[in-house]
C-alpha cells in the first residue's frame, strides 16, 4: 500500500499525495491526491529563483485575474490552471487539478482496445490524424464534423483569454490540449511554463509540427542571440492555426511532399518547417502538394487537397487559413488571432447543414451558398427547401446594415439570443438569462416554421405582424424578419433555396 505524503504549499494550504508516480513528462513527475480530484507534480530537476516566481506568479496573480473576473467560473472547464506551489524534499511542484473525465478514453482503441489506450487521456494526436483516426481509434470516441469545429472554437477561446492577459502558452499542441470530439469538449494543460513577454521567457521551444517557421528556422542560434526567435504570442498564433487546420482536415498543413534535402533528414525537416515552409494547400506555388497517390488507404480522403481542400471550411475559416498558412506563415505580424479564430469559428457553426445520408460519417458540412448543395464528405445532395437567414443589425434606429453572418435552418435549429443582437456576443460572458434558446425552426408539412419561445419583439415586417411568444412564423423567401428591437437588434432576410 502506497503511503500518502502530507505537506503546505508555499502560501500555507494542506496538500497530500499518494507517494506512487501515476504519470512522467518531460521534466515533472506526477502524483494524485488520494481522492483523485487534484494531482501534485515535482520538478525533477532543481529549479532557479526564476522559475519558483514565475510559477508563483501563475499559480497567484495570473490564475486571480483570469478566474476571479467576470465569467471566471467558465474557464476551469477550458485552462487546467496550477493552483498551488509546494516544496518538499528539495523540490519544487505544483498543484493542479485533476483533467475531467471526459477526456479520458471511454472505449479506447479498435479491436477490443488492442492499443490499450482505454482510460489513458484523449491527446488530441489521436483525432488530428486521419491515419490514426481510421486506425486505429473506436468510433464511437471519433464525434463528427460539428462536434470538431465545437472544439477549435473552445481552444481559440481559451488561448485568446490568455493572449488577452498579456500571457502565451508557447507550447500549444496536440500534447498540450486534451479534447473530446464525441462532445466538442476541450481543455489546455501544461500551463506552468507560461511565458510572459520581458519578464519570463519560455522553457521550451514547442513541440515538432506546431513550432512557428521563424523559431525553428533561427533554432540553431543561442538564446542570447537578438536574430533567434523564442515562444510568445505570434508563435501560439501559428500554433492555433495548425491545430484547427489539422482537427477540421486531419492532416498538416505544412507536410507535403516537397524535398529539401535527399541526403540529409534533419536539414530537410529543418528546411520544411522552417526558412522553406510552405503551405500544402498554398494557391500558385504548388510544389508542396501532397502527393494522394503516395498516400496509404486509412489517409484518404484526407490527404487529396483536391477532393477535401480547405474551402470545405466556408468562407470565414477559408479567409482566416489563408492569412496564417499564405499571408502570415513567415511574417507573424499577419497571422489571425485567436480571437478571430473564435469569432469566424461561431460564425462557422452557423453556417453548418446535416447531411442528409444517414451513414455519412462527418454528419455536417457547411452550406457551400451554391443552389444545389451537397455534402463535400460522402457527395449526398440536399433535397428539399433550405431556408438561410442572412443577418443585418441597427446600428441606428432604423437602419439596417449587413453583418456577414448567415444563419442556416435545419430541423431543431436554435436560435439564440447573439443571433437576435449583435451585441451580445457568444462567450464566457453570457449571463444565465441569454444562454438558453429564444426559438427553434421546425419543418411540418413541407413549410418552415420559426417557433419564438423568448423573443418579445419578434414581427414580421414583411406581413406587419408581431408574432407573440408562443406563436410561430412561416419562413417564405425574400421574407424580412425583426428578432430584436434597439441598438444591435437585428434583422433577418430569408432566402430559400430549392436544389
Amino acid at each position: 500500500m502506497s503511503k500518502v505524503v502530507k505537506c503546505k504549499t508555499l502560501d500555507g494550504k494542506d496538500v497530500a499525495f499518494v507517494d506512487e508516480i501515476i504519470g512522467s513528462g518531460a521534466v515533472k513527475d506526477v502524483y494524485f491526491s488520494p481522492d483523485k480530484s487534484y494531482v501534485v507534480g515535482f520538478y525533477r530537476d532543481k529549479q532557479d529563483a526564476q522559475a519558483r516566481d514565475r510559477l508563483q506568479m501563475i499559480a497567484g496573480k495570473y490564475r486571480e485575474s483570469i478566474f476571479n473576473n467576470v465569467g471566471g467560473d467558465y474557464w476551469k472547464n477550458l485552462l487546467c490552471w496550477p493552483t498551488s506551489v509546494l516544496e518538499h524534499e528539495g523540490k519544487l511542484g505544483i498543484v493542479v487539478p485533476a483533467y475531467a473525465k471526459e477526456f479520458f478514453f471511454e472505449f479506447g482503441s479498435k479491436n477490443n482496445d488492442m492499443l490499450s489506450i482505454k482510460g489513458k487521456e484523449k491527446e488530441g494526436k489521436w483525432f488530428a490524424a486521419s491515419n490514426l483516426r481510421n486506425r486505429f481509434v473506436d468510433p464511437r470516441e471519433l464525434g463528427d464534423w460539428l462536434t470538431h469545429l465545437k472544439m477549435c472554437v473552445l481552444l481559440a477561446r481559451a488561448t485568446r483569454r490568455l493572449h488577452f492577459a498579456g500571457l502565451a502558452h508557447s507550447d500549444l499542441s496536440y500534447k498540450n490540449v486534451l479534447v473530446n470530439p464525441a462532445r466538442g469538449g476541450a481543455c489546455v494543460i501544461d500551463l506552468d511554463g507560461l511565458v510572459v513577454p520581458g519578464k519570463y521567457p519560455p522553457d521550451v521551444v514547442g513541440t515538432p509540427d506546431f513550432i512557428a517557421p521563424e523559431v525553428v528556422a533561427t533554432a540553431h542560434l543561442s538564446k542570447d542571440d537578438p536574430k533567434r526567435c523564442l515562444p510568445r504570442r505570434e508563435t501560439d498564433q501559428h500554433a492555433l492555426a495548425v491545430l484547427i487546420y489539422m482537427y477540421l482536415l486531419y492532416r498538416h498543413p505544412l507536410r507535403g511532399g516537397k524535398v529539401h534535402d535527399m541526403q540529409d533528414e534533419t536539414r530537410d525537416e529543418s528546411l520544411m518547417m522552417g526558412e522553406k515552409a510552405l503551405f500544402v494547400e498554398h494557391p500558385t506555388d504548388t510544389s508542396n502538394r501532397i502527393k494522394a497517390s503516395n498516400a496509404r488507404a486509412s489517409e484518404l480522403p484526407w490527404a487529396d487537397t483536391n477532393k477535401v481542400p480547405y474551402s470545405i471550411a466556408g468562407p470565414y475559416l477559408s479567409k482566416l487559413f489563408k492569412q496564417a498558412f499564405v499571408d502570415g506563415l513567415h511574417d507573424p505580424s499577419k497571422r489571425p488571432s485567436a480571437n478571430d479564430w473564435e469569432r469566424d469559428l461561431v460564425k462557422t457553426v452557423d453556417l453548418i447543414q446535416p447531411c442528409q445520408n444517414a451513414a455519412c460519417e462527418q454528419k455536417w458540412y457547411v452550406f457551400d451558398n451554391s443552389k444545389t448543395p451537397k455534402c463535400p464528405f460522402c457527395d449526398a445532395p440536399f433535397k428539399g427547401k433550405l431556408p438561410i437567414l442572412n443577418l443585418y443589425s441597427s446600428r441606428k434606429e432604423g437602419s439596417y446594415r449587413p453583418d456577414d453572418h448567415r444563419l442556416m435552418v435545419w430541423t431543431n435549429q436554435s436560435i439564440f439570443w447573439w443571433h437576435a443582437n449583435n451585441l451580445i456576443v457568444p462567450n464566457e460572458r453570457l449571463g444565465d438569462d441569454q444562454r438558453p434558446r429564444v426559438g427553434y425552426f421546425v419543418l411540418h408539412q413541407d413549410k418552415w416554421w420559426l417557433v419564438n419561445e423568448r423573443l418579445p419583439d419578434l414581427y414580421d415586417v414583411t406581413a406587419k405582424t408581431s408574432i407573440p411568444i408562443g406563436g410561430k412564423l412561416e419562413l417564405k423567401d425574400g421574407q424580412q424578419i425583426l428578432f430584436a428591437k434597439g441598438d444591435g437588434g437585428r434583422l433577418a432576410f430569408v432566402q430559400m433555396v430549392e436544389p
